[in-house]
């Protein structure tokens, strides 16, 4: 079996049995034989008569709505910053309530000019006391990923989040929120500039895409932030509670990278 992607590896996602059973239902796959007393196929379609109107075209998906921040002259002039800058404005953030019970900002992590970026929605306590996103049991499954499909954090992988301070108990951010720390993740995509985005979750894909639409009508194709492409996928909290879920992150993944390959 000749296959894209590292088996030990795959392996240690607990992701090999689904890529098994994958494979061997593809070889295995025949096309039934046609019944003796099915019916005769339909008769193709008749050809459109003259005069008649075309079927209406699909809209194109709108683009995602300009975020409007709560303080414009904060805005402007976190676009300004450079890296050092940002990491200190992050730092003294009290923009929303998250800085009151923070221990620190967590901004991110990776190469400044990482190609891939992955967002997420906001930091844990194991993040909010170490200070870099995904270091718990969803960070070790995003690095099982990564290291899959062939890549790292720190090399070609930027990885932020949403909100840059933890949320109370873990919760979801609010809308409030994600835009209060909406200049200091846009400033972060303007000076990585990279070539594709993945939104991990539906926190991130809803603040990159201004869509409330499930993540299961989302994935599988291409979205758009600020001119550069976004592909949508679960985050790796979710798929350690939900493991079969595992699988279409995986084939997310994929896209991701054959997304990144015609750039």
């Amino acid at each position: 079996m000749n296959l894209p992607y590292d088996e030990d590896t795959l392996r240690e996602m607990e992701l090999w049995p689904f890529i098994e059973l994958q494979q061997r239902s593809l070889t295995q796959s025949v096309s039934p034989a046609p019944r003796e007393d099915a019916p005769p196929p339909a008769p193709p379609a008749s050809p459109p008569r003259a005069g008649a109107r075309p079927s209406p075209t699909r809209p194109a998906t709108p683009a995602p709505p300009t975020l409007v921040a709560a303080d414009p002259a904060r805005a402007v002039r976190i676009a300004q910053l450079d890296w050092d800058g940002l990491k200190l404005e992050a730092a003294a953030c009290q923009a929303c309530v998250l800085c009151k019970q923070r221990k620190q900002a967590v901004l991110g992590v990776g190469a400044a000019d990482a190609p891939w970026l992955f967002i997420g929605e906001g930091p844990g306590a194991e993040e909010d006391d170490q200070g870099e996103p995904f270091v718990g049991p969803a960070g070790k499954l995003l690095d099982a990923m990564l290291a899959a499909a062939g890549l790292q954090r720190g090399r070609e992988v930027y990885i932020a989040n949403v909100v840059k301070c933890r949320p109370p108990g873990n919760r979801n951010p609010s809308a409030d929120e994600a835009l209060a720390c909406a200049p200091l993740l846009d400033r972060q995509i303007d000076l990585i500039q990279p070539k594709l985005i993945v939104a991990l979750g539906k926190i991130a894909l809803t603040r990159l895409t201004g869509s409330d639409a499930s993540m299961a009508s989302m994935r599988g194709k291409l979205h758009e932030y600020r001119g550069i492409p976004v592909i949508a996928t679960y985050h790796p909290a979710y798929l350690l509670r939900n493991l079969p879920e595992k699988l279409k992150a995986w084939e997310d993944l994929m896209l991701a990278k054959k997304t990144m390959a015609g750039r």
